[in-house]
């Protein structure tokens, strides 16, 4: 089934969300799970809708739609999020205001409930764009957000996840006489984003993530990256990504597909395909995004299996989708 149509009726308000691209075995995603996960979908994107519905700012939906997913343990970001080789949380996220081009992220945080908050207040507290780690940490405690203990957001399936992903990096390492091996894995799908268009014609975008399983100490991916796993410009698209994070970043693909609209003319969907089905295939990444325009067009390419993904408009009736439909 497709992606419901732009209309006349609908072009005022939009809100597309993401819930990670990649490997989906049909083993892995039950019924119930698959029912519990489209649920969630659901939720967040009426929740955002009812943002959108009252006159509210795209940023603001952005953020209601991301803390639905954040706190959910079925994808990878807040609660359910992967964990690193040491077996902690290290949670990243941004978000960008397409109206002013203003924009917030945090990096490599272990107890705020809800990043994306976070990222906000980076970009509405601070001259800064970017902070990590205690620092960051110590701004949400400054402004009062949630802090949860660790054990809030370590999930059993993803300790087990992460059992298995080092149990097979030793078997690899064992075969080719190594001492150690890195595994990093697509499983890390989950990893949860929105863009939004509102009333007022200005475009936010948004992005949370828990990063990849088993990643060593310290690394940091994409998703608080801007240009790279988030970006919003009236003037083109907003942009979230999903996928394997070094590619995203190396291509800095959300501004890529934003940089083909203002320089090239290219229309967004061409735009967003060419970057994601293209170039970002060819260099090796997998992954996908979702785009809007202020036109309300869509676009969601993705080169995995599968991407978690919904889109609401005006009339308030969520779609949402999972492999290639």
């Amino acid at each position: 089934m497709a992606a419901p149509a732009r209309s006349q009726s609908s072009l005022n308000f939009v809100l597309v969300i993401h819930g990670g691209a990649g490997v989906i075995p049909k083993e892995d995603l039950t019924p119930e799970k698959e029912k519990a996960t489209r649920a969630t979908l659901d939720a967040a994107l009426l929740a955002g809708h009812s943002v959108l519905a009252r006159g509210g700012k795209s940023l603001d939906a952005v953020i209601a739609a991301i803390k639905i997913l954040e706190d959910s343990p079925l994808f990878n970001a807040g609660k359910g999020s992967v964990l690193t080789a040491e077996g902690t949380v290290g949670m990243d996220a941004s978000i960008m205001d397409g109206a002013t081009h203003k924009a917030g992220a945090c990096a490599d945080v272990k107890h705020v409930k809800n990043p994306i908050e976070l990222a906000r207040l980076v970009m509405d507290k601070t001259p800064h764009v970017l902070l990590a780690g205690d620092g960051a940490e110590r701004l949400a405690k400054e402004h009062g957000l949630q802090l949860m203990s660790a054990d809030y957001f370590i999930t059993e399936h993803r300790k087990l996840q992460l059992l298995r992903i080092q149990k097979q990096a030793m078997e690899k390492a064992r075969k080719a006489g190594e001492k150690k091996v890195q595994a990093n894995s697509l499983e890390s799908i989950g990893t949860v984003g929105a863009v939004a268009l509102d009333k007022h014609g200005n475009l936010a975008a948004g992005t949370s993530t828990g990063g990849m399983v088993n990643k060593r100490f310290g690394r940091v991916g994409d998703s608080p990256i801007i240009g790279a796993g988030t970006y919003a410009h009236n003037l083109t698209c907003a942009v979230s990504g999903t996928g394997h994070g070094e590619f995203f970043l190396r291509g800095v693909v959300c501004y890529d597909i934003a940089a083909k609209m203002e320089y090239q003319g290219v229309a967004l969907t061409n735009a967003a395909d060419d970057v994601v089905m293209r170039k970002l295939k060819d260099a090796g990444g997998r992954g996908g995004v979702i785009a809007l325009d202020t036109k309300g067009n869509v676009a969601m390419p993705f080169n995995t299996e599968g991407m978690y993904r919904g889109v609401i408009r005006a009339d308030g009736k969520p779609w949402t989708a999972i492999r290639k439909e």
